[in-house]
Order: structure tokens, then sequence, then C-alpha cells
């Protein structure tokens, strides 16, 4: 018996009106992109080896889609290697693997062709990347990513616009985000402040679930993780801030003020948060100290988004990095980006049904099929609603009239068209409008305006 069909776990197939609906987001978000004066590139699915392992840390590493090298790859393995750890085998059988990000394949594309780059350089990148990972729910093993970076400038203006740019994409798929700020440098001070300035990431790991656990239960957690107790009160106010967003930023400047590093980092989300606030938002913009994500690269503001109406993780986020090329001989390259998480957005568009009534009706008119003239009259009637830009298709077969109704119904097509015996003798098409019932006799000239 033949195995049956499936896809490999972890991916998916979409159907035409899932993709006329991802079209739909990443069509909201490359028209944003370019607005902005981003320009888009293209990176290889596959990247050499050497460009990827390293870059995220062990677990990533261990992540990798590795891809067997072609033509007689097993030569020289001994019985003693396969038997053995299966990491450096892979060094020696695989030379490339599939994309993990896009961000280091933008890295290595910056490095690579730095003569031919305007500075500062403006690129957003739409492609699927690939992690084997352990699949669950939100969680895949291919997925595209939506990427938007300027690097070569360490100018604030850039976090301004691409909050700009976050509050415009969710503006145009209707919607409503919370987009919450921090910095790194601020964190730094806040570990500087309590005199645990090597905890940091112990601090920070425990204060990001702030949100889920309760402060009694992060400061727990604190102390299991070496913080004593005069270190933990000294941390509480800074947690406990409180009023609108310029007041917890007033407060947070007076308990920074000790620390050069954390006055810094609430300088500049000030800068960002009130020239963000002059341009105007329709998201809610949140100062939130407990924000942690990214700190293996983040050196400066750090953004999350979450959706207000539907229960979702980070569904866009991003943030200022100091040295992206440096890990390819090019150092000292600031940058900034964000990245929508084009799945996740999906998920919330169809929890709240945000999608226009027409995404995923690709037909505009279906023209019935009852003969062979009939039927060259009504495809030259369609090459004219193609040149007018209006999508319209014949049914290829001359079969019972209720079988091609059904397919239009099926369809969701909006417009059914006749041209039967009388209409080819007057040279008119009978048009049933399928929402209404409602039929009509018009000119080719009237149904193009009909339909235009």
């Amino acid at each position: 018996m033949a195995q049956k069909p499936s896809t490999p776990k972890g991916t998916r197939d979409f159907s035409p009106i899932e993709m006329s609906r991802r079209n739909y987001i990443f069509d909201t978000i490359r028209q944003v992109f370019g607005l902005f004066g981003y320009r888009q590139i293209e990176t290889p699915a596959m990247e050499n080896l050497s460009t990827l392992m390293g870059k995220y840390g062990e677990e990533g590493d261990k992540l990798l889609f590795k891809i067997l090298n072609s033509g007689d790859f097993m030569r020289g393995v001994t019985p003693e290697a396969l038997a053995g750890d299966p990491a450096p085998l892979a060094a020696k059988l695989c030379d490339r693997g599939l994309r993990y990000d896009l961000t280091v394949p933008f890295a290595r594309f910056v490095v690579q062709h730095r003569e031919d780059l305007q500075m500062p350089f403006k690129r957003f990148q739409i492609q699927p990347v690939w992690r084997a990972d352990r699949p669950q729910k939100g969680r895949y093993r291919e997925f595209y990513q939506c990427d938007a970076d300027v690097v070569g400038s360490d100018s604030l203006v850039n976090e301004i616009e691409l909050l700009q740019i976050i509050d415009e994409v969710f503006r145009r798929l209707r919607v409503r985000v919370a987009i919450k700020l921090n910095n790194r440098k601020v964190l730094a001070g806040i570990a500087e402040l309590i005199g645990q300035p090597d905890k940091l990431i112990d601090i920070t790991v425990a204060i990001d679930k702030i949100d889920k656990i309760g402060l009694e239960k992060v400061e727990a957690e604190l102390a299991e993780r070496g913080l004593d107790a005069d270190a933990i009160a000294c941390l509480r106010p800074l947690l406990q801030i409180d009023g609108t967003t310029i007041e917890r930023l007033d407060k947070l400047a007076a308990l920074l003020a000790p620390s050069q590093i954390g006055t810094l980092g609430v300088e500049e989300l000030k800068t960002v948060i009130e020239g963000t606030e002059a341009l105007g938002l329709e998201a809610r913009l949140d100062l939130d100290v407990s924000l942690a994500r990214g700190l293996n690269y983040y050196t400066g503001t750090i953004i999350e988004v979450k959706a207000l109406d539907t229960e979702m993780g980070s569904i866009s986020g991003g943030g200022r990095y100091d040295n992206l090329t440096g890990v390819f001989g090019m150092p000292g390259l600031s940058g900034v980006g964000i990245s929508f998480g084009a799945d996740r957005i999906y998920d919330v568009l169809n929890a709240l049904n945000l999608y226009p009534e027409e995404t995923g009706r690709s037909t505009r008119v279906l023209f019935a099929n009852f003969g062979d003239a009939e039927a060259m009259a009504s495809m030259k009637i369609i090459k004219q609603l193609r040149a007018a830009g209006i999508s319209a298709e014949i049914y290829p077969d001359n079969v019972k009239m209720k079988k091609q109704i059904s397919y239009a119904n099926a369809l969701a097509v909006p417009f059914f068209a006749m041209i039967g015996e009388s209409e080819l003798a007057n040279g008119t098409i009978s048009v049933k409008n399928m929402t209404t019932g409602e039929q009509s006799t018009v000119s080719p000239d009237q149904l193009i305006e009909m339909l235009g």
C-alpha cells in the first residue's frame, strides 16, 4: 500500500485562500517599508556553515539544518567517526546549511558588498528561514521573517522612523497594538546601581518574567540567582515606577542618576519617545524597564510589539546593535532593525477576522460556457476585461449550467456572465450579481464600467 503523502513535521502547505491572506500581510509590510525608503534584498536559502556557525550560541548551532555535501561525501569517514560524536562528523560532511534567520546573512551581505553600498544602508528582506526545532503550536521549522534594518548610522532618528513603520503597518492591518520600549543601557545602569553589574543577564532574565509571574516570584528567583536582600530591595522601586510614560521616564532618570550608562540610556529613551509622540502614533507606547529581549546582541533601544485584542506573544520587535558585522571582520558598524512575525500576525488577523472582504477572491467575473461559438465570443470580452485590469475567466467545459454556477459560488466569484444564442446575436452580455441575485443585460463597455 502506498504511503499517505504528507509534509515534513514543522512545515505547512498553504491553500489559495491562505496564500491570499499571507500576501495581504506581506504586501502591506512591503509597501510600508518602501514608503520609508527601505530597499529590498534577497540572500540565498543556504549559506556556508562557516557563515552561520557560532553566531547563535551553542543551542542555536544545534538548530541549524545542515546540507550534506554532494558527490562522494563519505570518502575518508572511518567507522569510528560514524560511531562517535556527531558534531565533528557533521562538520566533515556538510559545508552548507539553511539560513537560521535573516540577520546573519544580512551582516555577511553588508561586508561582502560594502564597496557597492551607500551608507547608511536601509534594507528590507521578506524570506523564509529554517530551524531544526521541535515543532509545536505556533512554532515551525520553516517560517517567514520580515526584517528592516538601517546600518551605518548612530542617529536615533532611525529608531523614531522604525516605530513609525510599526505603527503604520498595524494601522493598515487594523490591529491595535502596544509598543513596549526599553534600552540595554538602562538595564546595565540598573545592574550597576544595585551593585551587581556582573549579574546583568541573571537580573534581566528574572525581571523579564514580571508580567507572567509577578514581582514577588521575580524577587524569589533573583535570590536563587545569588542576589542579596539589599540588592533586591534596591531594585524594587525601579520595577514599581508608575505614572504616564514621561512621568516614569523622569522617575527613572532620578533613580539612575548615579549611573552614567543608565543616565545615557534614559536620555536615549526620552529622545525616541518624545520624537515619536511629536509625530503622532496610533499604537500605545509603553516604557517597560523589565523588557530584556535580545540582550546578547542589542546595545541600545529594545522594541517589542503585542496585539491588544487577542492573546498572542510578541508579533514584532527589534532594537539597536553596535557590531552587526564585527564577526565578519568589519567592526564598529552600528545598526538598528525591526522584524515582523508574519505567522503570528496571520494568526492575529484570523482570530480578529480583520481581512478585507475581497481577500482570497481573485476572479471578479466568471463567463458561462454554452458552446464553441459562445465561448469564443466570451473570450474576446474577457481579453478586453483583463486589459482593463479586471480579473475574468471562462468555465472551460460546456457542461450543465448548475455545475458552472456551483463553481462560481464555491470560488465566491461576485459576477456570473452569460453569452448565449440571443446575446451572441445582439452583441450583449447577461450578468448576474451573485450576492443580490439581480440580473441585467449590458454591452461590453458597460460591463467594463460596471466591474472597473
